[in-house]
């Protein structure tokens, strides 16, 4: 029973407890329900004791648990998520950690990942854009050829705006993505520095 392995996963969360991370986390404004401060080290490894999930990762992320928001992550198998899943799922996160970690391990390896951070980037919530640019800097860092010239020109068109932004979170995304996009090649670093000049930025590369 899934709801079984839950229990059994939120009860081992006590084992990994850190109160100094967890306090650190609430200070700096990270608002979870609640927070073990488990480390993703440790969360790694518990994640190594599991099969990858469908079922299981989507129970864990309806939790309103950092630890178990994570753990669904990591135990989502990529192939079965769901475009609109995945959508629902950037829209239920509200902390910069969360959105982080999710890029990094599910969502760049999506096979929808570009098509869906362009839709993103363009959103009106500042916490979606992020975790748009969020997937993009993480493409670009793989040095995704495949991300096509459609791609390559919203990013382009939106950046600009994006760098903007009075939220920090929004900008440093955003500004992530141009660097890890420049450093692919020299066209790509010809390309982003023509479209700082807009905002005058371009010295930054």
């Amino acid at each position: 029973m899934k709801e079984d392995k839950v229990r059994e996963i939120k009860q081992s969360f006590r084992l990994l407890m850190n109160g100094v991370i967890a306090q650190s986390m609430r200070d700096k404004g990270m608002d979870y329900h609640v927070n073990w401060g488990a480390s993703l080290m440790h969360l790694r490894e518990m994640a190594n004791e599991y099969e990858q999930d469908i079922e299981l990762a989507s129970a864990l992320w309806k939790e309103n648990v950092r630890e178990c928001k994570i753990l669904a992550t990591m135990l989502m198998p990529c192939s079965e998520l769901r475009k609109e899943t995945a959508m629902q799922w950037i829209k239920d996160t509200h902390t910069q950690e969360i959105a982080e970690i999710a890029a990094m391990n599910l969502y760049q390896y999506l096979p929808y990942a570009a098509e869906m951070a362009v839709m993103l980037i363009q959103d009106e919530d500042d916490m979606v854009r992020m975790q748009g640019y969020n997937i993009l800097a993480r493409l670009f860092r793989n040095g995704e050829r495949s991300v096509d010239g459609n791609v390559t020109a919203a990013f382009v068109e939106n950046v600009c705006e994006a760098l903007q932004s009075e939220n920090i979170a929004v900008k440093h995304s955003a500004w992530n993505a141009v660097v890890k996009y420049a450093d692919m090649d020299e066209q790509c670093r010809a390309i982003a520095k023509k479209s700082l000049m807009k905002i005058k930025k371009d010295d930054w590369l």
